[in-house]
């Protein structure tokens, strides 16, 4: 009896295990991102701490080289999340090609400067320009067209708009003077500056203007069939945020190792501008949608409206849950 007892005891054991070893199978999440700094920074402290890993993620970041690259991905189905580049995400579904949501906005403002070689000193000087941009439709394309004309500027008639890619493409094209003009990161700023080439002529975060430029976007469909994991990783977003505010030296760190921002000076300037700019919580709102909508400048999205781009729901649970409140002690 005993020799037929114990096949059958180590096969139930072997099932047993087997329902542990797929339980713990973490979920596969590929995820896309364009550009440096900012939101990548965010995302590496989050890596780093491993909040995404705690709650039964595996995220996989796969870089894309602008904007437009990264809608392509997402309307193909290759990621299933995006955390940057929200104007061009969203211009997915003011298209009327894919049907994605906002569920959340971690920089409500522009942030990046508009950089210029040294001999310009006036945006008349601009007119005839060269301006880098990563790709048509891109929210450095988008952006920019926006932000010159706040300077009274035609940008389809007074600047020439060259496709150059993202900040470290745009650096090097300002630097050999290939272009006049870029928007550059904050995190790449020093580099440009420290060659004597150009200066600084506009700080962005100095417009008044609401504008959802980095937030985490993905297909509604995701939100309504797999909700389980975008709450989870919204979650993670937002004990990432605290992590980065409230633990300026592990922040720091990966400034000056990831982004190889030897000075601690500006590693530390760096840090101060974006945990100033991170929001606690990061919940989508119209005024900011509704200007990184107006951005696109397509007919099609004359008539779009924030509300129809907004999905708080996930962040809503999270709040009334007192998750939020217990990670800052309010």
């Amino acid at each position: 009896m005993t020799n037929k007892i114990a096949p059958i005891a180590a096969f139930v054991f072997l099932l047993l295990l087997s329902g542990i070893s797929l339980a713990q199978t973490p979920t596969l999440v590929p995820m896309g991102y364009t550009g440096s700094g900012i939101s990548t920074d965010l995302r590496r402290v989050i890596e780093r701490t491993k909040l995404w890993t705690k709650r039964g993620l595996d995220v996989r970041p796969v870089y894309f080289n602008s904007g437009t690259t990264l809608t392509q991905a997402m309307l193909g189905g290759h990621i299933i999340i995006s955390d940057s580049d929200v104007p061009a995400q969203i211009n997915l579904k003011v298209a009327g090609v894919m049907d994605v949501s906002v569920v959340a906005v971690t920089i409500n403002r522009l942030e990046h400067f508009f950089v210029v070689r040294s001999q310009i000193k006036s945006a008349e000087d601009l007119k005839g320009k060269k301006v880098a941009i990563s790709r048509f439709g891109s929210a450095s394309d988008v952006t920019t067209r926006m932000v010159v004309r706040f300077w009274r500027l035609d940008p389809d008639k007074d600047l020439a708009f060259i496709q150059s890619g993202n900040t470290p493409t745009r650096v090097a094209a300002l630097v050999t003077g290939q272009v006049d003009s870029a928007l550059i990161s904050p995190d790449s700023l020093h580099k440009v500056l420290a060659t004597g080439c150009c200066r600084v002529f506009a700080d962005l975060s100095e417009i008044p203007l609401d504008y959802a430029r980095f937030g985490v976007i993905m297909p509604t469909a995701i939100i309504k069939n797999q909700r389980d994991t975008a709450r989870k990783l919204l979650e993670a977003y937002v004990e990432g945020i605290h992590v980065f505010k409230t633990r300026p030296e592990l922040a720091i760190e990966i400034l000056q190792k990831e982004d190889g921002i030897a000075d601690p000076q500006t590693a530390r300037w760096i840090y101060d501008r974006i945990a100033k700019s991170l929001r606690e919580f990061p919940i989508p709102e119209p005024k900011g949608i509704q200007a990184a909508i107006d951005s696109i400048g397509t007919p099609k999205s004359k008539s779009a409206q924030a509300k129809d781009f907004i999905d708080s729901s996930l962040l809503e649970e999270i709040q009334k849950s007192g998750y939020v409140a217990k990670l800052y002690g309010k």
